[in-house]
């Protein structure tokens, strides 16, 4: 998407920052529409399908976190959250709901177009041709990822997921009964320049679990290795 002029939905009511912002993303390259309420967001993004969305959590008419669970709900499109360092909880939940990133104000513009970008070309990738020595298909156990359709199954029902977690479950999936680092996974799934913590993947991982642990009296399939990362635990793994 860096081949030609990105889109960008800014959902944001402050209107000093609100200016500050579009300047600083237009002088970058980005074409900016902004809505300065919760209905209006919903209703530009339906209306102009932005290639991302830079969503503010305190909204007027309908909250940052309802409306980023709407925009998740018909698409993944990426999402970054801007939030005051005071909304930390507010922030794991928006995570949880779907949210790709979260920058906390104030940031520097140099940061917040990095990421963009960052999940911008993720976006590309994962939409792209996959490579001819790629898998198209894998199963492990009960779970089968296929990435030519984005699709995943768990014990033959289908289960929809987001990119990130659709991309975390890949690589654990391709590594099942390996040790992948957080450094590892981060740097796969959201690239080498990202700039966060590690609370951004926990919270994925926590979610992922959420959708594919089908039986909650017995361990979750993605073990947590403290001190170093996440692994698939299966003693079964096919390719095709």
């Amino acid at each position: 998407m860096t081949d030609r002029q990105s889109s960008v939905l800014v959902v944001e009511d402050e209107e000093s920052f609100v200016d500050a912002l579009v300047v600083g993303l237009e002088r970058e390259g980005f074409k900016v529409r902004v809505a300065r309420d919760g209905i209006q967001a919903i209703e530009l993004f339906d209306r102009f399908q932005p290639d991302l969305v830079l969503l503010d959590l305190m909204l007027p008419r309908l909250s940052g976190l309802d409306v980023c669970q709407s925009i998740r709900s018909r698409s993944a499109v990426p999402i970054i959250i801007l939030t005051a360092k005071g909304t930390e909880v507010d922030t794991v939940v928006g995570l949880e709901v779907g949210a790709d990133d979260y920058v906390v104000k104030p940031f520097r513009m140099r940061e917040l177009v990095a990421r963009m970008r960052a999940v911008l070309r993720r976006q590309t990738a994962a939409t792209g041709a996959a490579p001819t020595t790629r898998p198209e298909v894998v199963t492990v156990g009960a779970i089968s990822l296929d990435t030519s359709k984005h699709e995943v199954t768990v014990a033959g029902s289908e289960v929809k997921l987001p990119l990130k977690e659709f991309e975390l479950l890949e690589l654990l999936l391709v590594n099942a009964g390996r040790v992948l680092t957080r450094d590892t996974l981060i740097d796969r799934v959201w690239g080498p320049d990202y700039v966060g913590d590690t609370k951004t993947l926990d919270v994925h991982i926590k979610r992922l679990r959420s959708r594919i642990d089908t039986d909650p009296s017995a361990s979750s399939l993605i073990t947590t290795i403290r001190g170093l990362g996440y692994r698939f635990d299966t003693k079964t793994r096919q390719r095709s």
